[in-house]
């Protein structure tokens, strides 16, 4: 008699709706963290799918009167280590396999960071940018109604993503408080501060990636005092990445968003530039600088570069054109494991994701906590505790890369996997 896994007998485990391009990445790299961990195949086979999905159609009736369907999604990967924690996206293009893929990387990052919870994630597919405010609550509302039975704050906890924000996560407290019967804080995080949110969220997840960019720039053992640096993405996170890389003395030479970039090699006055983006509502017009594309801003020569955008930018495509030293990962997923080889095999140091920008999810942690005690920490007292943790998961993950004369996104690997293997092996196989 054949195994599940052969697909014979007993029929296989998992059908093909997982393998979207997205999750066979993200299995990529959990299968080669197994080779490096030499973890035997019954050891990895759980891993390599999610333990729990739903998807679910969403009605919501339009301004217009009109109802309109929307698909989404909630999955969680694994639960050995606590209650699911990850975003929600809203996107049109948002599917069962890119979730699934969000919520295993979320799992290695909360295990990378010694955070008690496992990977989940959720989304809808649409375009936010052409719903009213109004139509938004509608939909967010019922998505959260039609998720109700896999979430809580001792079973799933959701967080912004992808075109989600604070007013997202506020209505999805409520709508849950609201089915509770009484306030339910601690079902999100990334809320307003006036009903729970944390102090120091906003800026977290970039102060994270610049502190682990200066962790990455002694690393490297860069000479002199200026590293330069190229910022993908000046949003939230890049914006805030830009900030604190330029008080901290390096020299950001290049910037973008979605629409193209900027970039001048003596560097930018950051405070100058956006406040010029304030008053203009873009960047197109500051006359300080030369304009690029983003795929020469990715090109362009640099110490650090760091792609705070979107996932998929460095690829089997240009990884042989990138030409920075060190890459720090403040977007999901930007990098391709084809991308991962090429860049290694040119002697480029990867700052992988699951350690880069998991600065977030470390203060959604706080939050969480905060909300469960009803406590209030000062921004200080969030912004020291996130620097500590911060510091020791980047010391571990370097004194393990060079030990084992690895790759950093396989140190961060090996030890998030670890401790999942650890964790899963002590609960044992129910039943």
């Amino acid at each position: 008699m054949g195994t599940a896994t052969e697909g014979k007998g007993f029929g296989s485990a998992v059908g093909n709706e997982w393998e979207t391009p997205d999750f066979l990445n993200a299995q990529k790299r959990l299968d080669k963290a197994a080779q490096v961990l030499k973890l035997d195949p019954s050891t990895v086979e759980p891993m390599r799918h999610p333990k729990r999905s739903l998807s679910v159609v969403i009605p919501a009736r339009m301004d217009d009167g009109t109802v309109r369907t929307f698909m989404g999604y909630r999955v969680q990967h694994d639960m050995a280590l606590g209650p699911g924690k990850g975003g929600v996206r809203f996107h049109n293009e948002v599917t069962l396999g890119e979730v699934a893929s969000m919520a295993m990387l979320m799992t290695w990052k909360c295990s990378l960071m010694n955070l008690p919870f496992g990977g989940a994630h959720g989304g809808i597919r649409l375009d936010p940018n052409r719903l009213s405010k109004g139509e938004l609550e509608r939909v967010t509302r019922r998505y959260t109604s039609e998720i109700l039975e896999l979430i809580g704050p001792s079973q799933d906890i959701a967080g912004p993503d992808l075109n989600t924000d604070e007013q997202t996560m506020a209505w999805m407290m409520d709508t849950y408080s609201v089915n509770s019967g009484y306030t339910v804080p601690s079902v999100v995080t990334g809320k307003p501060q006036s009903i729970g949110g944390s102090l120091g969220v906003v800026q977290s997840t970039g102060y994270g990636v610049a502190l682990a960019a200066r962790r990455a720039a002694q690393f490297a053992r860069f000479k002199g005092n200026s590293p330069s640096v190229v910022i993908q993405g000046l949003g939230q996170v890049g914006s805030s990445v830009a900030r604190n890389l330029s008080n901290a003395g390096f020299k950001v030479v290049g910037v973008s968003d979605a629409q193209g970039g900027l970039f001048n090699k003596n560097g930018l006055d950051i405070d100058k530039l956006m406040e010029h983006i304030d008053s203009k509502g873009n960047m197109y017009e500051y006359t300080e600088a030369d304009k690029v594309t983003n795929e020469e801003l990715l090109e362009l020569d640099c110490d650090i570069l760091a792609p705070c955008a979107v996932a998929n930018q460095l690829h089997a495509g240009n990884a042989d054109r990138i030409k920075c030293k060190v890459v720090v990962e403040g977007a999901n997923s930007p990098t391709t494991p084809n991308a991962d080889d090429v860049l290694d095999g040119r002697g480029i140091i990867v700052v992988p994701d699951i350690l880069a920008n998991a600065a977030g999810v470390t203060v959604g942690y706080f939050e969480w906590v905060q909300g469960l005690m009803r406590l209030l920490w000062t921004e200080a007292e969030v912004l020291e505790r996130l620097e500590g943790l911060m510091n020791n998961v980047c010391t571990r993950v370097f004194d393990k890369a060079e030990e084992k004369k690895v790759t950093l996104r396989m140190s961060a690997m090996s030890l998030a996997v670890e401790r999942i293997v650890e964790a899963r092996k002590l609960r044992g196989l129910y039943p």
